[in-house]
C-alpha cells in the first residue's frame, strides 16, 4: 500500500466545496478550502466544520468554492501557511472579508424574521477570522517550485481559470508526483493566459465540471445578448445578471466594453452592483502580469476593458437599494452567481415578479441552490423566506464559462494517457464526472476514478 492517501472532504461528486487532503508520510497537505453551497442546512454545517486538520494549504484560486471555509478553517486553530500566488492572495483578501461581511448581514437579517423561540442564526466566521487567515497567506509565482513539508514541494503552473489561477503540481518525494488542475480555464479566454499544458505526473486531479457540455460559440452569445438587451430597451425592464464578482463580472464588462466599442450591442445602462466585484476590479487592473496579448492590445489602443465611461459601480448599501426604484432600461450586475446571498437576492425579491424583466443566467448554478431554481423555471421561489412569483423572463448565455468545456479537458488530459497516469475527476456533479469518466476509459486511459467523499485512496507510484 502506498504511503500518500487522497481524501476529498468536498467537490465529489459535487461541485461546490472544494477540499482534498493528501497525506504523505510527512505532512497533510489540504488542496483547497473551499465553502459548500447547496441546501442552505447542509451548507451551514459542512462550512462550521472544515472537518480536516491539515498541516498546510495550498490553494489553487480565489474563487469561494474553493478557499471561503478558509476563515473557518483558521477559527477551528489551523496555523500553517496558506501557499497561493500573488493575485490570489489580493483577491482573497476582498472576497473573504465580503463573504464574512454577508454571513453576518444575512444572519443578522434572517434572525429579524426567525420564530419566536427558535435559536438565532450565527455567521460561519467573522471578519476577525478573515483578518488572521489572511495572515497565514504564503505567495508564489508560477513556475517556482518551493517546499510546503519536509521532502514535499509545490509548483504553480498557469491555470487560465480566473486571474492568479493555477494548477499544482505537487512532489511527494519518494511517492507519486501529484497534478491538481483546480479550476482549468479555457484556451482563447478573454484577459488571461492560456492554460499551461499538463505535466508529467503519476496521478492527475482534475475537475470535470463542464464534462459532458460543450460551450456555446461566442458570437452567438452576442446574439443572445442582443436579444436580451433589446427587450430589456423595448419594454423598459431591468436584466438582473447574476455574476461572481471575481472573474465572471471583469470577463463580462469586458466583453460590453468590446461589443459596445464595436457597435454590435444595443446601448444599455449598466451597473455593477458589488462592492466586492468593485474592489476585485482594481485587483484585475493592478496585476498585468496574469494579461494575455489580446488584452493587451485594447489597452494599448485605448481601450477601457473595467472602466468604460458607460458602467457605474455601486458600493453604498444606499445606492444599491435605489435601484429598486430606478427605472429601465438598466442592466445590473450583482453578485453571487448563484443567487446564493448578496445584493443580487435583494433585486430579485424586488424584481423576479415583474414580466418586464429578464434574469439573464452567465454560469452553472449548484443544485438546490436559488438560481438552479431559478434556472429550472419553477413558478415560486423562497427569497429570504419569502414566496416570490417569477414572472421575469429567465434566460441563459453559456459562453462566458471560465471551465474547460468536454473538448478542452479531453484534449488538456490526453497526455496523461500516453504516460499511464492514474486520474481522478473530481469538481462536477456525479452523472457528469462518471460519464467523463467513461470518455476517457474509451480513449485508452486506463484508470480513471470518480471518488467518493471522505473515502481513502491509495496513490501509488506509476
Amino acid at each position: 500500500m502506498s504511503d500518500v492517501v487522497l481524501r476529498s472532504f468536498g467537490a465529489a461528486r459535487t461541485v461546490t466545496g472544494s477540499r482534498h487532503l493528501i497525506t504523505t508520510p510527512h505532512a497533510r497537505v489540504l488542496l483547497d478550502c473551499g465553502l459548500f453551497q447547496g441546501r442552505r442546512s447542509e451548507s451551514m454545517e459542512r462550512n462550521r466544520h472544515v472537518g480536516v486538520e491539515p498541516d498546510v494549504v495550498i490553494l489553487s484560486h480565489a474563487h469561494i468554492d474553493h478557499s471561503g471555509a478558509l476563515p473557518a478553517l483558521v477559527r477551528d486553530g489551523y496555523r500553517g501557511k496558506i501557499h497561493a500566488t500573488a493575485a490570489t492572495r489580493d483577491l482573497c483578501a476582498a472576497m473573504l472579508a465580503d463573504c464574512a461581511k454577508i454571513n453576518e448581514g444575512d444572519a443578522r437579517h434572517l434572525n429579524k424574521r426567525r420564530e419566536k423561540g427558535t435559536r438565532p442564526i450565527e455567521p460561519i466566521y467573522t471578519r476577525e477570522d478573515v483578518e488572521r487567515a489572511m495572515g497565514l497567506f504564503v505567495m508564489h509565482e508560477y513556475d517556482e517550485r518551493f517546499e510546503v513539508a519536509k521532502g514535499v514541494h509545490a509548483t504553480f503552473r498557469d491555470a487560465g481559470h480566473i486571474l492568479g489561477s493555477a494548477g499544482v503540481l505537487l512532489e511527494t518525494g519518494t511517492g507519486p508526483t501529484i497534478y491538481f488542475t483546480g479550476d482549468l480555464g479555457r484556451r482563447m479566454y478573454p484577459i488571461l493566459r492560456d492554460p499551461a499544458p499538463l505535466p508529467d505526473a503519476d496521478v492527475v486531479l482534475s475537475e470535470s465540471t463542464y464534462g459532458t457540455r460543450e460551450h456555446e460559440p461566442v458570437d452567438l452569445a452576442e446574439n443572445k445578448l442582443h436579444a436580451v438587451l433589446q427587450r430589456a430597451i423595448n419594454r423598459k425592464g431591468k436584466v438582473f445578471v447574476p455574476a461572481f464578482s471575481v472573474g465572471r463580472t471583469q470577463n463580462l464588462i469586458y466583453a460590453l466594453a468590446k461589443m459596445r466599442r464595436a457597435g454590435t450591442i444595443p446601448e444599455i445602462p449598466v451597473v455593477v452592483d458589488s462592492p466586492l466585484a468593485e474592489k476585485a476590479t482594481r485587483v484585475f487592473a493592478a496585476h498585468r502580469e496574469c494579461y494575455d496579448q489580446e488584452i493587451l492590445e485594447f489597452l494599448s489602443d485605448g481601450g477601457r476593458p473595467f472602466y468604460p465611461h458607460w458602467l457605474r459601480y455601486t458600493v453604498k448599501r444606499a445606492e444599491s437599494i435605489e435601484l429598486n426604484s430606478t427605472e429601465g432600461p438598466l442592466l445590473i450586475l450583482a453578485g453571487s452567481g448563484m443567487c446564493e446571498g448578496g445584493r443580487i437576492a435583494h433585486h430579485l425579491l424586488h424584481g423576479a415578479e415583474d414580466e418586464n424583466n429578464t434574469i439573464l443566467f452567465v454560469g452553472w448554478c449548484a443544485p438546490h441552490t436559488l438560481g438552479r431554481r431559478i434556472v429550472e423555471k419553477r413558478p415560486e421561489v423562497r427569497i429570504f423566506r419569502r414566496t416570490v412569483r417569477v414572472r421575469a423572463h429567465v434566460a441563459s448565455l453559456r459562453a462566458y464559462s471560465a471551465h474547460a468545456d468536454r473538448t478542452g479537458l479531453l484534449e488538456f488530459l490526453e497526455p496523461a494517457r500516453e504516460r499511464g497516469s492514474r486520474i481522478f475527476l473530481v469538481h462536477g456533479d456525479e452523472d457528469t464526472a462518471l460519464s467523463l469518466a467513461d470518455d476517457l476509459r474509451e480513449r485508452g486511459h486506463a484508470e480513471v476514478t470518480v471518488p467518493e467523499t471522505y473515502a481513502p485512496y491509495s496513490l501509488p507510484l506509476r
